[in-house]
Formats: structure tokens, sequence, C-alpha cells
């Protein structure tokens, strides 16, 4: 059965219990705050760590809390259980969490990874794939422990790629990222091309929104080919343009 609108809806053998409950209408999405206690907590717990850790740092501070509004959007605010509706916005909500949480975390904690970048740009890309085939994800959807299982991988792969970036010489640097925009961008297309609906729990839960659940797959793939994978290369250009101004200012 899947829960569906409040209701058990059986399906073969399958049960998929979002962790951010079941899919709403659109009427009732704004009254859907995820209040869980022990995400809240963790939450509060996570700062107060930060800010005795950093000394109170106010560049690091700006961009912890940044990385926190952006995890309070994914993970408090209706948003969760949107993605619980449309396939279209998990894939925004993974996109914002490895391109831009990840990304803001590695700025507000000056840590180091082992290994290089290329070693975390492949494992980064097999986690994502990874999650995005349609048996793993409809099991990320069967329990909390499943779902918790794919935010934490998702977010530590694309943290450790970021700071490998951050640490790498520019030409690394940048071919690590073009490298991630070509595997999101392939990926993305595959999903958009697929010329039926491969995402079982999404099959009941898109038409409240007016979408087919085929119209919802091609949405998502156009997310995550186009402005998730032009995330990575804007940074690309951005240190391109970096190394330009260092090659010029040699010359």
């Amino acid at each position: 059965m899947i829960k569906y609108f409040g209701r058990a809806i059986e399906m073969g053998d399958a049960i998929w219990l979002p962790y951010c409950g079941a899919a709403p209408f659109p009427a009732e999405l704004w009254a859907r705050w995820n209040l869980d206690p022990v995400l809240l907590l963790a939450l509060a717990i996570s700062a107060g760590a930060f800010v005795r850790w950093s000394g109170a740092d106010a560049a690091r501070c700006r961009w912890f809390a940044a990385a926190m509004a952006l995890f309070a959007l994914l993970f408090v605010s209706p948003f969760c259980a949107f993605s619980s509706a449309l396939f279209a916005v998990r894939v925004t909500h993974h996109v914002l969490l490895t391109a831009l949480v990840a990304p803001l975390l590695v700025a507000a904690l000056p840590t180091r990874v082992h290994g290089g970048v290329a070693l975390w740009a492949a494992l980064h890309a097999v986690v994502f794939w990874g999650w995005h085939a349609p048996p793993v994800y409809s099991w990320a959807l069967s329990s909390d422990a499943a779902y918790w299982l794919m935010q934490i991988s998702l977010l530590g792969s694309a943290f450790a790629l970021w700071n490998a970036i951050r640490a790498e010489p520019l030409p690394g640097a940048i071919a690590a990222l073009l490298g991630t925009m070509v595997q999101m961008g392939l990926l993305g297309a595959l999903i958009t091309f697929a010329p039926t609906p491969l995402y079982v729990p999404h099959f009941l839960s898109t038409v409240a929104w007016g979408l087919t659940p085929l119209d919802d797959q091609q949405l998502a793939g156009l997310i995550m080919w186009a402005p998730g994978a032009a995330v990575y290369l804007a940074a690309a250009l951005l240190l391109l343009s970096r190394w330009f101004a260092r090659e010029q200012a040699a010359a």
C-alpha cells in the first residue's frame, strides 16, 4: 500500500511512507510544516556547537546561517511535504542540498578531507546516480532510516567534493566541476527522455498538481539537466576567471 493523501493504497507488496508525510493536496500545502522534535533539536544543537567552535567568526557565521536557512527550507518548511507529491520537487531538493547547502557548509567549516578531488567527484557521482535509480529511490521512501541515509550520503559526498575542490589547484578544481556538471546533466537527460514513468512512489501523487507521472518526471530531469548542472558550470567559470586573472597578473 501507499500512504497517499492520508489513505492507504495497495500496490503489490511495496509500502512508501515518506519521512515528510503523505503527499499533500495543493490547498493544504502551507499547513504542512515538519516540526519533528528530533530534527529541530539536532538543528539547535548544530547551531550551538558551531557558534561555540567558530569563536563567532562573522564570515563563517554568515555562511553557516545561510546553510541552516536552506536546510530549514528543505526539511522543516512545507517544501518537505511537497517533495512527497512531486519527483520534480524531490530533485530540486537534492540539487539544493548538494549544490548549495554543501558549499555553504564548506565555507563555514574550513576542514580538510582525505582523498583527492577525482576520488570525491567519482564517489559523489555514484551516490547521486545511485539514489536516483528507481528501485533505490523507492526504498528511500520506504522508511525514515532509508530516507536519512539518502540525505546524509548525498550531503556528505557533496561536502567532501566541494571541500576537495576548494583545496585543489585551479585546473583540477575546474575539471572536477565540469565533470560533475556533465554527469548531472547526463542523468537529467536520461530521466527527461525516458519514454515511461519510472518512479513508482509518484504514480498517484502528481494528479492533484495537474501533472501526469511522466510530466513530473520530465520536469525533474530538466531541473537536474539545466539549473542543477548550471551551478557547477557557474562555479567552474568563476574559477576559470580567477585563473586567467592570475595568469595575466603573472605575465
